[in-house]
């Protein structure tokens, strides 16, 4: 997937306290205007209203939204564009795509934030050029957007890879804060995973505090089953935890590369360094990434 440089989007960022709607062209954000995400209504309806009043203006192409989860996926599926169970009040079975579709047709890609994030590295960050690539945020929870071909990865609903139980370290009694997994990769490496193991929050640790051992472990587990499953050619690691902490995705690539033993030749210790990367996008990668969706709907010209 390449970029459409010259062309006009919208992009709607929906997100669990705010929510961004944009207008761009190429990754140049035109436009944008951000609101809180209270209930779907007064949500869903306040981002439609500001589409509305910009479609005349810029004669946006195409729509990509890219929301918090979890929501269904399945182009098929009669909940298509439909938020699923989930904690937040009020959202569940929420039509997300329907209440922002008019004026846009089918001309709408819908996906989550983190994988709309990983198409927006793809296209203008740490995996440009790459065809295949993982984006995995660590901050309050784990996140993963899986592009493939360039395409983002999808089936009933999008990959949900943070919760997947990983290999513990010989002797870690921690028993995870997932409240569905316990111990899955999220309930492991999260931000209130480490401030339970360790007592106190992640900025507030020392780089030699014994928690990051088990914290680069596990992430080392999940990204060698990354590698292993995807042959993919860069995982790309972001959000406050990924990012925050510059000690950490080293002891992470030591790691990886042990636990492969020489498995794979694309990732060695000469090479390591160039598949698992910090983003570089920051807190743009998300409303780049609604463009990004965007631009994957675009009508040939």
């Amino acid at each position: 997937m390449t970029e459409a440089a010259d062309r006009i989007v919208a992009g709607v960022e929906l997100g669990g306290t705010k929510s961004i709607v944009l207008i761009g062209r190429g990754r140049e954000i035109l436009v944008s205007e951000r609101f809180p995400t209270t209930d779907p209504a007064t949500t869903l309806g306040v981002l439609a209203a500001k589409l509305a009043e910009w479609r005349d203006a810029y004669a946006p192409e195409a729509l990509g939204i890219g929301s918090f989860g979890p929501i269904a996926l399945d182009a098929h599926g009669a909940d298509y564009g439909r938020m699923l169970a989930t904690p937040k009040p009020g959202w569940a079975g929420a039509d997300v795509r329907g209440a922002l579709a008019e004026g846009f047709g089918e001309r709408i890609a819908i996906h989550t934030d983190v994988t709309g994030a990983a198409l927006a590295e793809g296209f203008w960050g740490a995996a440009k050029g790459l065809g295949d690539h993982v984006y995995v945020t660590v901050g309050t929870g784990v996140g993963m957007g899986i592009v493939s071909g360039g395409h983002p990865v999808s089936g009933r609903m999008h990959p949900e890879a943070g919760h997947v139980r990983v290999r513990r370290m010989p002797g870690d009694g921690f028993t995870g804060v997932c409240p569905f997994h316990g111990d899955c990769l999220e309930g492991l490496v999260s931000g209130p995973a480490i401030a339970a193991r360790a007592g106190r929050p992640a900025q507030e640790l020392d780089a030699h505090d014994p928690a990051w051992t088990f914290v680069a472990d596990a992430l080392a587990e999940s990204f060698v089953g990354l590698f292993l499953t995807l042959a993919c050619g860069r995982i790309v690691v972001g959000g406050g935890v990924g990012m925050g902490q510059q000690h950490l995705l080293p002891m992470v690539q030591q790691r990886v590369v042990a636990k492969l033993a020489g498995y794979l030749p694309f990732v060695d210790a000469a090479q390591v360094a160039n598949r698992i990367v910090h983003a570089q996008l920051g807190d743009q990668a998300g409303p780049l990434g609604t463009l990004a969706l965007a631009q994957t709907v675009l009508p040939a010209r």
